[in-house]
């Protein structure tokens, strides 16, 4: 997912200032040194002696809004009215809503959508249970669920403080696959109702999206919810995370002309995304994966407190490296980083093979910095969009979503997900590809189509397609 916080804010500042105390110019010089960026200026209320004005000005952060504010207010003939920040004002009210898809002007439009004539449709979905794909919104709408357990980078602010990202999630669905998506954030953590409150809400949905559940518990839920339901479950934490970190990868040994199943991959943080990572990974053919979380690398025969660290364990680190990532690093191909801030040092690049590929996608601040990798790294991907090659999950989830509805798909296999991945690194072709460019844009049409395309057909390939589109 994204950052929590942008790499910049705009502000509007509405102004009363005495016109014999204070001159504009004074108060704009104040904003600048106080490391305001001017870009607006609008007369709201001229009057004789005094005038009120909305200055828009861009900042950096929460911390710099409340200084520049501070400065005005110490300032003879200035009074700060208000202060709105254009992300707040974006949200008021919610960004998403529900609209019909036909108006009701008549008697008649309303005896057809409502009572009486719904008797009848409501008759043929329990003789035929099927039906409710073509006769309601199952067919084209997903429920986005969290429990506000590990949001973004902001941990566990619960599920109210959870909902401005399930509803922005929400819109990035429709917008770029046409998908209906309905956020949910449940008021509780616990493992057993989360399950029990899905497969209680899922006659309503064609999909579920898992968004923001915390690990290990995340594992559990998906895996339940795979086996008890008849309609795809999706974490996109996880797996969304893992078919965009692929796509990159596949592009990436191209540029340094290595094969990936060649690869010494070392993976920093062993959570949710990490494991999901390592999977299709593996299943993409590498063979030399090292898992390092806190203690060290995950070695086989070692007890680890949760059945997700033991099984990884037992599937990856074949030689049985030891220590900490400084000490396994030497030699790595592939840096993989899902885990914070600083965990990545320029002396342990040095160390990595020749032409390293290095993706830090911990955000807001990646485990190396670019400026700090530059020089000693070939292909450098981070989770920010203000850095080339941004890994972000937005290349998956819709046309991925839009695959499994199209085809009515039952789940999603690992062969969906390669031929996600496939999909999404075939959108940058090999006259484009270069160290700054393996993975495409967000704002790239075309991702959608080609995702969905292949999603269904590896469902087709895979017998979990219930439907075949024409």
């Amino acid at each position: 997912m994204a950052s929590p916080t942008s790499a910049s804010t705009t502000i509007v500042l509405r102004l009363e200032i005495d016109k014999e105390k204070a001159t504009f110019g004074n108060i704009a010089t104040a904003i600048g040194e106080a490391g305001g960026d001017i870009v607006a200026v609008d007369v709201n209320r001229p009057g004789r002696t005094t005038t009120v004005r909305d200055i828009t000005v861009n900042v950096m952060d929460a911390q710099q809004s409340k200084t520049i504010e501070r400065v005005l207010n110490d300032m003879d003939g200035v009074q700060v009215l208000q202060v709105s920040d254009q992300t707040f004002l974006l949200h008021l009210g919610g960004k998403i809503e529900v609209t019909p898809k036909i108006a009701i002007k008549t008697r008649d439009d309303l005896s057809r959508v409502y009572t009486p004539g719904v008797a009848r449709v409501c008759t043929a979905i329990h003789e035929q249970p099927s039906r409710a794909h073509s006769l309601t919104i199952k067919r084209n709408t997903i429920a986005v669920v969290s429990d506000g357990s590990a949001v973004l980078g902001l941990g566990n602010i619960g599920p109210l403080a959870a909902m401005p990202v399930m509803e922005g999630k929400a819109m990035l669905f429709k917008q770029l696959a046409g998908v209906d998506a309905f956020p949910i954030c449940l008021d509780t953590q616990d493992t057993e109702e989360i399950i029990r409150t899905i497969k209680l809400i899922a006659p309503a949905f064609g999909g579920i999206n898992l968004e923001d559940i915390s690990s290990p518990r995340c594992f559990e839920i998906e895996e339940r919810l795979t086996q008890e339901l008849d309609i795809p479950v999706f974490h996109d934490d996880q797996h969304g995370t893992a078919v965009v970190l692929l796509a990159g990868l596949y592009n990436a040994v191209k540029v340094v002309r290595k094969r990936l199943e060649d690869c010494k991959v070392v993976l920093c943080g062993v959570g949710a995304a990490g494991i999901a990572c390592t999977k299709i990974l593996l299943a993409a053919g590498v063979r030399n994966i090292i898992g390092v979380d806190r203690d060290g690398a995950l070695v086989r025969g070692k007890p680890y407190a949760h059945g997700a660290w033991s099984w990884y364990a037992e599937h990856t680190n074949p030689n049985g490296e030891t220590g900490s990532l400084s000490d396994v690093i030497d030699g790595a191909d592939i840096f993989i980083g899902v885990s914070g801030p600083g965990a990545l040092k320029p002396e342990d690049v040095k160390r990595m093979a020749p032409d390293p590929i290095v993706f830090a996608m911990a955000n807001p601040t990646p485990e190396i910095s670019p400026e700090e990798a530059e020089g000693y790294v070939r292909v450098m991907a981070t989770g920010r969009s203000d850095y080339p090659n941004q890994i972000n999950n937005v290349l998956c989830f819709p046309g991925l979503f839009r695959g499994v509805l199209n085809c009515r798909a039952s789940r999603v296999t690992e062969r969906m997900k390669l031929a996600a991945a496939q999909a999404i690194a075939s959108v940058v072709t090999s006259e484009e590809l270069n160290e700054h460019y393996i993975i495409p844009s967000v704002f790239n049409q075309s991702v959608a189509d080609r995702v969905k395309d292949a999603v269904m057909a590896a469902a087709i390939e895979d017998g979990v397609a219930r439907r075949r589109p024409r």
